[in-house]
């Protein structure tokens, strides 16, 4: 999927060949903030003044504009990455989910 970043936040990007135009959200929030224009150009700024316009409605709410996470995450495997996931769990003396926990804190760290 293409994406938009503006201000810490990720815009999706797609497009629409019956009205010839693009569009998106604001992925990540509370709620449902869409944008879209005729151009990569004008996706952009309706993108930016979208962000802009949750930022200042947030502010005038007292509410946090980032969608908040309860932590708990459903990962779907193949029966042989869950195995080998398992294995390796084992081997090191932890849990599945710690397993997987440090594996996924390991990645983010790269990736930021």
């Amino acid at each position: 999927m293409n994406t938009l970043k503006y201000k810490g936040f990720i815009g999706s990007v797609n497009f629409s060949e019956e009205d010839s135009v693009f569009f998106g959200k604001i992925e990540g929030i509370n709620g449902m903030v869409n944008f879209e224009g005729q151009s990569v150009q004008e996706l952009i700024e309706a993108f930016h003044g979208a962000v802009d316009d949750y930022l200042a409605y947030c502010e005038e709410e007292g509410i946090q504009p980032h969608k908040s996470y309860s932590g708990l995450l459903n990962v779907r495997l193949t029966p042989e990455i869950h195995s080998c996931v398992a294995m390796l769990a084992q081997r090191a003396g932890i849990s599945i989910n710690a397993f997987i926990k440090q594996a996924l804190e390991k990645q983010i760290t790269t990736m930021l």
